[in-house]
């Protein structure tokens, strides 16, 4: 399968930074078998999805069938993958600025908005809420 290289596919730099997680968290699904796609492939095509905020079903055909991907993702997201590379990343690049690599506080700033200003009242804009926060509130909550 020729992979065509998107803004989203890994680096030759970054895949060797971590595969040795992906490689590590990756299991077979019958012993003794090599998959049919890379896993470099299979991340590529996850990041894919997450930049262009695509369908599943809607992933170009060079890449791996959908639901390949996808099965793949939820072994991966199932397994904690996603959780260590985040991880790992955060503590090598506080390391490489000289910073302690273990945070112990985390700081969450949140704009406000007045509603004075929007002409609407503080109820109605609850239900107005980003997409964004709401993420942000999720990472928060799960100590990230």
């Amino acid at each position: 399968m020729t992979l065509t290289r998107y803004s989203s596919s890994l680096s030759d730099n970054e895949w060797k930074i971590i595969q040795p997680l992906v490689d590590r968290k990756s299991t077979y699904r019958n012993a003794g078998t090599l998959p049919k796609h890379s896993r470099r492939c299979m991340l590529d095509a996850i990041f894919y999805l997450l930049k262009t905020g695509c369908q599943w079903r809607d992933l170009p055909s060079n890449f791996p069938p959908w639901k390949a991907v996808y099965a793949q993702y939820q072994r991966w997201r199932d397994s904690g993958l996603f959780q260590e590379i985040n991880a790992y990343l955060r503590q090598k690049l506080r390391s490489l600025l000289g910073k302690n690599a273990e945070t112990e506080h985390g700081i969450a700033d949140s704009q406000s908005v007045k509603t004075s200003e929007k002409k609407g009242s503080v109820g109605m804009m609850e239900g107005k809420r980003s997409r964004a926060a709401n993420v942000i509130s999720l990472l928060i909550t799960q100590d990230f």
